[in-house]
């Protein structure tokens, strides 16, 4: 029999290594969370051993272990109710002889007596030791649960990724064309509850090509963009989103493309990010190279006093600070963007080269302001467009523009829906993904299913 330990960092990696080296025979026999991951323990070829009959006498001797000490439990509650209701002499000190002589009614050892004579204490020692001892059986159970929950959690981790590939395995045997095309869509990098949406709508295409080129068309028109363009359109429109997306540069390429297109005399830029060492100054630097004034959002100046000074401009481009989703100062931004209704237009600047639950939990930071639209940017960057075009699917969030550069402004154009489709299959290149990475989707469905 061969025995061996694997670490790894997840119950998925384990159990890759233990098909990897020991094959799909081997067995689990032990689990358990240490430092940095999980650890399993397996076997090839392993028997389970034989549990020993229990010995004939033994059930005996046990049977009077506990008849012992529920007799000892019994007397120690006689004793407790009779200490609480007598007083209790130190018996070391006042020995028989000294209480004989008490009885007869000698003087001084009637004085010695009530001296040694000792009230009952509200708690009897023997209590007090079950009590202190009641925390620590607390926090060991505790502990005890915590280590199940850990045991439960591996072993469904380790369930759903057996089932995942399971299901994965009999996909491509039964259905070859429809796991061709899961592998295309998950290579895009689109959720795979999408792409299980997607591929059940051409599910009785037999041609694949046709199939694809369906599938391809659905998510066209699935996407959510804006029919017109918000520069056109004018207005205040606000940039939004975490440090590091490319809101100033956005609002750059905007604030010129409206210049070129209708003159400098109709656009302001507005800043909230006080924040950042500089950060105005650089806004400043871009209206002067443009001819547009700016203003600074301080404690002087608020956002409603400065947007109704441009009452007049036709189009204001309103900056705004990337922050932690816990600092306040963000709060107090989002709520100043909120009080002003629909009269500024809030778009969410997010970085293709995010990952999907970094630009999920800053929808999630910001969509109290009254998102109108969404920016994605670096597109030049990311090795995929999947994970954000999903992001908007789910959430019912218009795309704007995409910006694939750092020239302004030509590296920003309008969303169109074929075009995110034909860019996002581009740039998924050809390398499809392997087996165990398909068979990490369908557990991740598994799991989310399991979840909600």
């Amino acid at each position: 029999m061969k025995v061996k330990r694997f670490f790894a960092a997840d119950m998925r990696q384990a159990m890759k290594l233990v098909r990897d080296e020991l094959g799909a025979d081997a067995s689990i026999i032990a689990n358990r969370r240490v430092a940095g991951g999980v650890e399993l323990t397996a076997a090839l070829d392993y028997v389970a051993p034989r549990i020993t009959p229990p010995t004939p006498g033994l059930d005996q001797e046990l049977k009077k272990t506990q008849e012992r000490i529920v007799a000892a439990r019994a007397e120690l509650e006689v004793g407790q109710m009779v200490s609480r209701n007598q007083p209790t002499v130190n018996r070391q000190l006042f020995g028989d002889s000294m209480r004989a002589a008490a009885e007869q009614g000698s003087p001084v050892a009637r004085d010695l007596l009530d001296r040694l004579v000792q009230e009952p204490s509200e708690e009897p020692p023997v209590q007090r030791k079950v009590s202190a001892a009641v925390p620590v059986a607390d926090a060991a159970e505790s502990t005890g649960l915590s280590a199940m929950r850990a045991e439960l959690a591996g072993l469904r981790e380790m369930l759903e990724s057996q089932l995942g590939g399971m299901a994965w395995g009999q996909l491509s045997q039964r259905q070859p064309k429809q796991a061709g095309l899961w592998r295309r869509l998950t290579q895009i990098g689109l959720p795979a509850e999408i792409c299980q949406n997607l591929l059940s709508q051409v599910a009785d295409v037999t041609d694949v090509r046709q199939a694809w080129r369906l599938v391809l068309a659905h998510l066209s028109h699935r996407i959510p963009t804006l029919r017109e363009d918000m520069l056109d359109q004018g207005g205040i429109i606000a940039l939004v989103g975490p440090t590091g997306a490319g809101k100033t540069t956005t609002l750059g390429k905007l604030a010129a493309r409206y210049v070129l297109k209708h003159g400098s005399q109709h656009v302001a830029l507005v800043t909230m990010d006080t924040y950042r060492i500089g950060a105005h100054e650089q806004l400043r630097t871009l209206g002067r190279i443009l001819d547009v004034p700016v203003r600074v959002v301080d404690e002087q100046n608020s956002l409603q006093d400065v947007l109704a000074d441009f009452s007049g401009k036709r189009l204001v481009l309103v900056d705004t600070a990337g922050l932690q989703a816990q600092d306040p100062y963000l709060r107090g931004q989002l709520n100043a963007l909120a009080q002003q209704g629909q009269q500024v237009r809030k778009l969410l600047v997010l970085a293709a080269t995010s990952q999907y639950r970094v630009m999920k939990a800053a929808y999630h930071n910001y969509k109290s302001c009254g998102l109108s639209g969404c920016v994605l940017t670096k597109v030049d960057e990311a090795a995929t467009l999947g994970e954000s075009l999903g992001l908007a699917m789910e959430q019912g969030l218009p795309v704007a523009y995409l910006a694939d550069g750092q020239r302004i402004p030509d590296d920003i154009n309008r969303a169109l829906g074929h075009q995110l489709v034909s860019r996002a299959v581009s740039m998924a290149g050809n390398e499809a993904p392997e087996d165990q990475a398909m068979a990490d989707v369908f557990a991740g469905m598994m799991h989310g299913q399991r979840a909600s």
